[in-house]
């Protein structure tokens, strides 16, 4: 499962997560830990050995590793899914009816200690396992107590007045203070179970409470609620916080990759990376003849950033972004072609748990792409799979495998696809089959003798749907139980 695949404890009223519990759910069901995409022999009745196979994986050939492939197959591909509008509609909607979404500038003025410590305590749970750390070597008892001590929940004020700040770098969000990592068992260190997710440069937050030693801050974004390193915010007045971005003109990252400037002047601002989907507040009027941290300006684009000055406090200073950088002045219009596009600009890249590795996971995948045109989703995968804000398509054990594949054989492009644990994204049909990419850490199928393969994929990566199986040798399609559709036109 992945921190997004991980059905977390979130920001607002903090939601259950599948970090060192929800995720048991999803392990007994998938083939491999994490956003794990295990493939089956084709419940449609096609055998996977017919399947043409030059990759490794089934029916997977060099053309289809390449959005133009998938592209090409659709009428009318730049046609609009939703426009600005409605996106911002959706985005309302979310808001007002998902639990696990925030909504910042209603926080209240003051939090009660037990509000304070409840959030606290759904994140930072005693583990209910033994743990390993890197070397193999379980995690005593003492180290335990010691984490939880380091919650220092006595030092909790009656009345708590959130202080609001922005993240000023990439930066991990932890179950616990700490930087520590731990692992379910010896010598699988890809899942870090500590890690809960990641935030990123510009996005606001509400400080509740500190660690013990003052190193770390309990934070509350959007999103998501967990620990934070205290040195990744810069702290500031409220309406400023929340405000930061909040007008055009901006600009918005739609790479995978982009990076401000490196630039010596400014190190709090220099190499910053930037993910998908982030929105920066555009300096268009920057004079021509003024250096930026020791650069003319202009082959980059001037954004502003947060910075902290020496007392923590926030400073928003300018930045260079590279206008050769995969960036543009607003959200790019939600199409079929371009949420291929943007989806297939992640393929093979590692797999992240809860955005570990400076990557992401199933859940983290989908929202990025997603949020390259402006559209929220949550951050873990069973609030998203289960949110009541999209148009959802909801199985019940009710539905049997012919019922489930009389409309998994109807999915169109941008469909997300659920499983407890993992979500999939689908980028077309071919011969019968769904096509699907998504961000996981391993598949199963059946080879041409009826034998289970196991593919260790970390990564994102195109596979078919029908030829997922889950660790019992169980068609993925019998564990599916939602659909979610991001469009206005009503399903069923």
């Amino acid at each position: 499962m992945a921190a997004t695949h991980k059905s977390p404890r979130h920001a607002a009223p903090n939601a259950a997560k599948s970090g060192l519990g929800g995720w048991l759910l999803a392990l007994a069901v998938i083939a491999l830990a994490g956003c794990a995409a295990a493939p089956t022999a084709p419940s449609s009745g096609t055998p996977s050995a017919q399947l043409s196979d030059t990759t490794g994986v089934p029916g997977v050939t060099a053309e289809r590793l390449t959005p133009g492939y998938w592209i090409a197959r659709l009428d009318a591909p730049g046609a609009p899914v939703l426009d600005a509008a409605q996106i911002a509609a959706q985005n309302a909607r979310l808001t007002a009816q998902d639990p696990s979404v925030a909504d910042m500038a209603a926080l209240p003025a003051s939090l009660s200690a037990a509000e304070v410590r409840a959030r606290i305590e759904a994140i930072s749970a005693p583990p209910s396992r033994t743990l390993f750390d890197g070397d193999g070597r379980e995690v005593p008892a003492t180290r335990v107590d010691a984490l939880l001590d380091a919650l220092a929940l006595d030092a909790i004020a009656d009345e708590v007045a959130p202080r609001f700040g922005l993240v000023t770098r990439r930066a991990d969000l932890r179950t616990f203070p700490t930087a520590q990592r731990v692992f379910s068992r010896r010598g699988d260190t890809d899942i870090d179970r500590f890690q809960e997710s990641a935030l990123f440069p510009g996005t606001p937050v509400a400080v509740l409470h500190a660690s013990r030693d003052g190193q770390w801050w309990f934070v509350a974004s959007r999103l998501y609620s967990a620990w934070i390193e205290a040195d990744r915010v810069a702290l500031g007045e409220r309406d400023e916080v929340l405000g930061f971005a909040a007008q055009p003109p901006w600009l918005v990252v739609t790479g995978a990759g982009v990076r401000t400037v490196f630039t010596p002047e400014a190190p709090q601002v220099s190499d910053l990376a930037l993910d998908m989907g982030l929105r920066l507040p555009l300096i268009a009027d920057w004079p021509r003849d003024k250096a930026v941290n020791g650069q003319f300006a202009y082959a980059s684009h001037v954004v502003a950033l947060p910075a902290r000055d020496a007392q923590g406090a926030l400073e928003i200073v300018p930045a260079l972004v590279p206008r050769s950088a995969d960036v543009h002045t607003d959200y790019l219009p939600l199409t079929r072609a371009n949420l291929i596009t943007q989806a297939f600009k992640f393929l093979g890249e590692r797999y992240g748990w809860g955005h570990s590795y400076g990557t992401r996971d199933c859940s983290g995948f989908v929202s990025e792409v997603y949020r390259s045109f402006g559209v929220e989703l949550p951050r873990n995968t069973r609030d998203q799979g289960v949110s009541t804000a999209f148009d959802r398509i909801a199985f019940t054990e009710a539905d049997d495998h012919a019922a489930r594949m009389a409309v998994l054989r109807n999915l169109e492009v941008g469909d997300l696809v659920y499983i407890p644990g993992h979500v999939m994204m689908v980028i077309g049909r071919e011969d019968g089959e769904v096509w699907l990419i998504h961000d996981t850490t391993g598949m199963r199928y059946r080879d041409g003798s009826g034998a289970i393969v196991t593919v260790p994929l970390n990564q994102v990566a195109v596979t078919p749907l029908f030829a997922l199986l889950g660790d019992s040798g169980t068609p993925y399609v019998d564990f599916i139980y939602s659909i979610q559709r991001i469009r206005a036109t009503p399903s069923r």
